[in-house]
């Protein structure tokens, strides 16, 4: 159990290391990208990105996540995991072609997305490169530590290659490509060594269609996710202007980063969750179930309430005054990161391990039709203010339907939650921190200060009122900087001792 429990660990903190990096490499670039290429540039790389989300999605037919469960009940037999893989694989490029003809169709039956054809081709190519890439296999296997360093590396590259080669509004083709550089291209290194974990011969008696009918599941779920989470784009884009999916883009473009943040355990968690369902080990899920929701809980909360204080300066440092409009609907959208944390436990790490796909897909279908229906209502008028609305209200109803589909297995999980521990620790960090806003600093400054404050604030209160997962987290990191500190004095004494045997 120890060994486990540092696996996790490991693994998260590599994982956050990757999470971090996808945090701060936005967080470089888009300030210096949202000022030369403006609303109506990275409106074209935003939309042509939803769009081909969509090819992407039926390329990837479910795959990430069904991959990443099914992997991690064979990892144990190489023979079994080679079998598997391959058969996986072979679905994922027979898609892949599909795909690519379904948007070669696409793109010659609609003038307007023709005339913006390089554009769309290159950041296509993120559904060939996602389906060599095998991510599941490498998440399956819990190889955190490569994707995180293979990741950085890339990024690093891109970010070399922004500030070298985009500068001027007319380099938006550049910038899609680069985007793509960096969060895709390190696909074609998993292609390379996936050899060191399983083989490249064919090893025979392959049975694709034993998979057919869950990824069927699999596949609906990511349609309707992929369906509500980029139908405000891609209706703001018909029915207002680029410009207007600018406006959105750098409103949701920090919550996206966030959410990544908010969700990064749960990735981590699915293929230890599956494995112990797998062996039957119900008490340990739970518990881990459990940690992971309050962590949830914790991360989010704060987060949130900070973005919602002080969003404009945050879009002011980050995409400039042309994007003042962009304000409000980031506001609108920061309480999702709370559901999205929520329904990515109750979903991903706690329903899909359970075999309960169906329930998962009912939920983001009801959070599907919201979307549609309120966008509909309230884009022509709001624009990305009513798509703001529309985004919060589809994510309230997908959380809505996996509690209660879930509320007899994690009512004790949500009872255990420290809300007024948590909630005395959030208007801490508010009452330490607000007075900032009114110094007249920099956006920089401003931030810099009030995230010390609030942060710190909050962190003291959890602790102070003895929180227990902050009261653990802490207690871990103590143990180890004392073992560290402990090393480093004994290697200090041996060091600076004459070695009284030799004299």
């Amino acid at each position: 159990m120890k060994k486990q429990r540092k696996s996790i660990k490991r693994n998260y903190i590599y994982n956050t290391i990757l999470t971090m990096s996808s945090f701060i490499f936005p967080l470089i670039t888009f300030p210096y990208v949202s000022r030369i290429l403006m609303p109506e540039g990275m409106g074209r790389v935003s939309f042509a990105t939803s769009l081909i989300s969509y090819f992407t999605m039926l390329s990837q037919l479910g795959m990430p996540t069904y991959g990443i469960r099914t992997c991690s009940k064979v990892r144990g037999n190489r023979l079994q995991l080679t079998r598997t893989a391959h058969e996986l694989l072979g679905i994922n490029l027979i898609m892949c072609l599909i795909s690519y003809m379904l948007l070669s169709l696409f793109l010659l039956m609609v003038p307007d997305l023709w005339q913006d054809r390089l554009l769309y081709l290159i950041i296509s190519s993120t559904i060939l490169l996602n389906s060599i890439g095998m991510e599941w296999l490498y998440k399956a296997l819990e190889q955190y530590r490569y994707i995180a360093v293979r990741s950085i590396v890339f990024k690093f590259i891109a970010l070399l290659a922004l500030f070298l080669l985009v500068h001027s509004r007319d380099d938006y083709v550049i910038y899609g490509c680069i985007a793509i550089f960096a969060s895709s291209a390190s696909n074609i290194f998993n292609f390379v060594n996936v050899h060191r974990y399983i083989d490249l011969k064919p090893v025979g008696n392959y049975n694709m269609k034993r998979h057919l009918k869950p990824l069927a599941i699999f596949f609906a779920m990511a349609c309707a996710t992929t369906i509500y989470t980029h139908m405000d784009t891609l209706m703001l884009g018909f029915m207002r202007t680029k410009a207007d999916v600018g406006y959105y883009n750098a409103a949701v473009r920090i919550k996206v980063l966030l959410v990544s943040i908010v969700t990064s355990l749960g990735v981590v968690l699915l293929p230890r969750s599956s494995y112990l369902i797998q062996q039957k080990k119900m008490k340990k899920f739970r518990v881990v179930s459990r940690k992971a929701l309050d962590f949830v809980f914790i991360v989010s909360t704060a987060l949130m309430l900070y973005f919602m204080l002080y969003t404009r300066f945050g879009i002011m440092l980050l995409s400039g005054g042309y994007f003042e409009r962009s304000i409000l609907p980031m506001r609108i959208v920061m309480p999702t990161l709370l559901f999205i944390g929520i329904t990515n436990i109750t979903g991903i790490q706690i329903m899909v391990p359970m075999g309960r796909e169906k329930s998962v897909l009912l939920s983001e279908v009801v959070g599907l039709v919201i979307n549609l229906v309120l966008n509909s209502l309230l884009i022509p008028k709001m624009a990305s203010t009513g798509a703001a609305i529309g985004t919060l209200a589809a994510e309230f109803g997908v959380l809505v339907v996996q509690y209660f589909a879930l509320r007899s297995e994690i009512s004790q999980a949500f009872r255990a939650v420290s809300y007024w521990k948590i909630a005395l620790g959030l208007v801490a960090g508010t009452i330490c921190s607000y007075w900032v806003a009114f110094l007249g600093l920099s956006n920089f400054m401003t931030l810099a200060i009030t995230t010390v404050l609030f942060f710190g604030a909050y962190s003291a209160v959890l602790l102070w009122t003895r929180e227990w997962l902050t009261c653990d987290l802490a207690g871990q990191l103590i143990k180890r900087l004392a073992v560290m500190t402990g090393k480093i004095s004994a290697k200090s004494r041996s060091v600076s001792e004459p070695d009284q045997g030799s004299v």
